[in-house]
């Protein structure tokens, strides 16, 4: 069954969610099940490649959200929730196929080389001048985040240039810090949100996001376990129901000590009781249409719609 949810009308001159990648770091398919197949072989990673990756919903790239919201004035804003290693293959699979035109700004959740990764790719969209004169585009992260990547990609932190270092074209960002505060909020191309500290493995914090003010949306790609504080922000039993939740959810069975799997994901879910949730960051144990058919049994039990998002996913929404 085919993935869909809508939290609003769908007219043209609304907000969207679009799912630029739903899967794990190592994206599907595995490498490895196609040139050393196991037997019998791996369906999910074989099927993936079976049709065009616009009509698989196995195929998945990186964990990315890109929000299409839409300003009081009709004017659209279009803000990326990371940029992995898989961030070139997906602009061109889906900005085109949703009519894209550009990125406004930029939200890092951490650091990790699914998250960062494709930031280097971001000049493929930027306006072309071979003296870097162009207006950058703003990112927001954390600290630590940002210590990182001034060692993991330093030609896209530092400005000044050495004497007798010539100008190669990079892509241009102006960097912003933000807490991991669920108490300090921040506006990224208009868009309010805020962050959503969560632990990542028990030594990591990274963030999610809450935002719409219309809607409430959570999003949470990496995550392990959820603080009290941030818990509450998120919760019906706290700040308020969330309209939808996107949730992390890497295996299908087990468990797992930097993500939640399908089995705490579906805990979780119970937890929070948002009106919806969609899941992501999947490994290869999930097949999407077989899964979303036991999630809708789920779903009918517990009276929460929870289905697997898929790559392209776009779903209508008033924030």
């Amino acid at each position: 069954m085919a993935t869909t949810v809508s939290v609003s009308g769908g007219s043209s001159s609304e907000s969207a969610l679009i799912f630029m990648g739903t899967g794990c770091s190592s994206a599907i398919p595995y490498p490895r099940c196609l040139i050393s197949p196991s037997h019998p072989p791996c369906h999910v990673c074989f099927q993936s490649l079976s049709l065009p990756p616009k009509r698989n919903p196995n195929y998945r790239c990186n964990a990315s959200l890109l929000i299409d919201y839409c300003e009081s004035d009709g004017n659209h804003r279009y803000i990326l929730i990371d940029a992995g290693k898989t961030f070139r293959e997906t602009v061109l699979r889906w900005f085109l196929h949703h009519h894209i035109p550009r990125i406004d700004s930029i939200v890092l959740t951490h650091e990790h080389a699914d998250a960062v990764l494709g930031l280097d790719d971001v000049r493929s969209i930027q306006p072309v001048s071979p003296t870097n004169d162009i207006d950058p585009t703003p990112v927001y992260l954390t600290q630590h985040s940002m210590t990182s990547l001034e060692t993991k990609l330093p030609y896209l932190v530092k400005k000044k240039l050495k004497e007798g270092q010539e100008i190669r074209r990079v892509a241009q960002f102006s960097w912003n810090i933000i807490a991991e505060d669920c108490n300090q909020p921040f506006f990224a191309s208009g868009l309010k949100l805020t962050p959503l500290p969560v632990m990542h493995g028990e030594d990591y914090i990274c963030l999610g996001f809450l935002f719409g003010d219309k809607s409430k949306v959570a999003y949470l790609s990496d995550v392990s376990r959820i603080p009290a504080t941030t818990d509450y922000v998120i919760s019906k039993s706290g700040a308020g129901q969330l309209d939808l939740l996107i949730l992390d959810s890497l295996y299908k069975t087990g468990s797992n000590k930097f993500h939640l799997c399908l089995p705490q994901t579906l805990e979780t879910v119970k937890m929070l009781c948002p009106k919806q949730a969609l899941l992501i960051g999947m490994n290869h144990e999930f097949d999407h249409h077989q899964d979303n058919e036991l999630l809708m049994e789920w779903s009918r039990r517990e009276g929460i719609l929870v289905q697997l998002a898929h790559d392209g996913l776009r779903v209508p929404i008033n924030l």
